[in-house]
């Protein structure tokens, strides 16, 4: 009987939801009616006529390709979808590493770089991100030398227009790497000293075929980079904030969760001959994985959802390309639609797998 009602009361609470849903929706239909306005998604095969600083997009036959004025809105969304996409997988990664730095460095033994990552952890979780990411772009990337007099790092250029990476390219040493990774893969259980097989499998492809990858130069022109990859300061200033940000809340949770494992735990790693290091990595950390997945994945939500702040510093994202979609056409309500429904999509996918990430690495227990 418990069960029963429980269930009777959320379906009750979703079909209020829904109720409401469809409510809002069918008053503004109405409303849009009145004004001689039809609700409508055609307007999306319209062709767009604006330009984005960068992204991509993609067209039947063509696949994917640079966003060009002449193609449609929806083509335009998807290119700002794009973009959201690339700087949330880039934060998740950058964030989750530097937050595990920060963390180490809050438990450390040394006053100098616990007070270090104290001050961090509390100088950035209480600044608005709005504002660090005006820091970013007004105040650092902004501030760069001049394209012409911009400064030539390992084969990189960097001034006010970004960072312009060297090409990469993958050269016939790149199979020595994939023998020896499959090699690798084949000892994984064959021992200590299952890796010596593969690290000379991987000099004698390197000797003999060369570096795995190739990296070209960037040509400086004198109206911009010839070849490479362009970080422009608005996906910079983006992805840094996002990654500074976030790093901070994910240090805590990632610090809580390490000392949320067990004293005992410490102690016999250190009383079975391992290291203070191989302890932590080996026999500490892997538990406090299990404890810190789930708040993890809140912050995960919360950038993914804070990639919309980049409407401030001009970077081309999903909500930016929404508003310009929304000003020209007057399709402001069918259109947030789509954009709620884009950024739902984006979080339950990344909530799905963490949880599927959750699953595999839960304790089981047998009764």
């Amino acid at each position: 009987m418990p069960r029963l009602r429980d269930l009777v009361l959320q379906a009750l609470v979703l079909g209020l939801v829904a109720w409401g849903l469809a409510y809002l929706v069918g008053t503004a239909k109405a409303r849009m009616a009145a004004q001689g306005i039809p609700f409508s998604f055609a307007f999306l095969s319209q062709e767009a006529g604006f330009s984005l600083s960068e992204g991509v997009t993609w067209s039947q036959g063509e696949g994917l390709r640079p966003y060009y004025p002449s193609d449609t809105y929806w083509q335009a969304l998807l290119a700002g979808f794009f973009n959201t996409l690339r700087v949330t997988v880039l934060g998740l990664v950058a964030a989750s590493l530097l937050g595990l730095l920060v963390a180490m460095g809050r438990l450390s033994g040394n006053p100098l770089a616990r007070g270090l990552a104290f001050g961090y952890v509390e100088l950035v979780r209480n600044t608005p991100l709005l504002l660090q990411l005006f820091v970013w772009y007004f105040g650092l990337l902004l501030k760069l030398p001049p394209w012409e007099k911009g400064l030539a790092l390992a084969g990189a250029y960097l001034s006010q227009r970004g960072l312009v990476l060297p090409e990469v390219t993958l050269a016939p040493g790149a199979l020595g790497l994939l023998g020896a990774v499959l090699l690798g893969y084949a000892l994984r259980k064959a021992g200590r000293w299952a890796w010596i097989g593969p690290l000379l499998a991987l000099v004698a492809a390197w000797l003999v075929l060369g570096p795995p990858i190739r990296l070209v130069p960037v040509e400086v022109g004198p109206f911009g980079p010839r070849g490479g990859t362009s970080l422009t300061p608005e996906f910079a200033a983006l992805l840094f904030g996002l990654t500074v940000y976030t790093s901070a809340f994910i240090a805590e949770v990632i610090r809580g969760a390490i000392l949320a494992v067990p004293r005992g735990q410490w102690e016999a790693g250190l009383s079975l001959g391992l290291s203070p290091r191989d302890t932590f990595f080996l026999v500490i950390l892997p538990q406090a994985v299990r404890i810190a997945v789930p708040p993890l994945a809140n912050q995960y939500l919360n950038l993914a959802k804070n990639t919309s702040l980049g409407v401030g510093v001009g970077y081309p994202d999903l909500f930016s390309v929404y508003s310009t979609v929304a000003n020209q056409s007057g399709r402001s309500l069918e259109a947030i639609l789509l954009v709620m429904g884009v950024y739902l999509s984006l979080s339950l996918g990344i909530s799905a797998l963490v949880n599927v990430y959750n699953r595999r690495v839960a304790l089981r227990w047998k009764l």
